[in-house]
């Protein structure tokens, strides 16, 4: 049976770039975004900085699966802008990334397949600057266990490889750690066969 995927594509920091087409300049950028309060903070400076642009189209997908996602036609005429930017996204299959194209209307219409056909040539230019990363999608786990099943649990660890996010040593001792979603199931069962092991899933970091 197939694994269900437990990685995504997403892009590392943040990029820029200028497209013109007949005179109107279009500003992109993309940008690193886990969470719909830091779109707004990434669009707000924008808005701010290019106040006499024409338009700020956008368009973001969030999540390991790009499960949400919202385009943004800023007043150009219904899907010339946000929907093209959003198919670079789709197409690439990139999530947790907000893409933005600000433009300065140069006074020649380009029409709606010019527009559309801008808008995408803008945002693959944004993804074509960024460094673009595979992220994995992890499961993460809580362990209890008493002093003396150190070794056992050490062991553990050292042959599943997963990350260590954080380790207390005491007569009581609490690690927890991430791995991705197609190893969990391994590593659990095993820390589960630990005598007095306490093993709890954490359902964020």
């Amino acid at each position: 049976m197939e694994q269900p995927k437990d990685s995504y594509l997403t892009i590392d920091g943040n990029a820029e770039a200028i497209f013109k087409e007949k005179s109107s300049k279009f500003l992109c950028y993309a940008f690193h975004v886990e969470s719909e309060e830091e779109i707004a903070a990434c669009l707000e400076p924008l808005r701010k900085r290019y106040y006499d642009a024409t338009h700020h189209c956008y368009a973001w997908r969030l999540g390991p699966y790009g499960e949400r996602f919202r385009a943004n036609d800023d007043g150009e005429p219904s899907s010339t802008a946000g929907k093209p930017i959003l198919g670079q996204l789709l197409s690439r299959e990139i999530t947790n990334c907000l893409i933005v194209v600000v433009r300065y209307f140069g006074g020649t219409k380009l029409g709606v397949p010019g527009l559309i056909a801008a808008y995408k040539e803008s945002a693959a230019a944004a993804l074509d600057a960024a460094n673009i990363v595979e992220r994995t999608v992890d499961t993460h786990i809580k362990v209890d266990f008493s002093y003396i099943v150190m070794n056992d649990i050490m062991r553990i660890i050292k042959e599943e490889q997963p990350t260590i996010n954080e380790q207390i040593f005491d007569n009581l001792c609490t690690i927890k750690l991430s791995i991705r979603n197609s190893k969990a199931d391994i590593i659990l069962g095993r820390l589960r066969k630990v005598e007095g092991a306490i093993v709890e899933i954490l359902t964020e970091e």
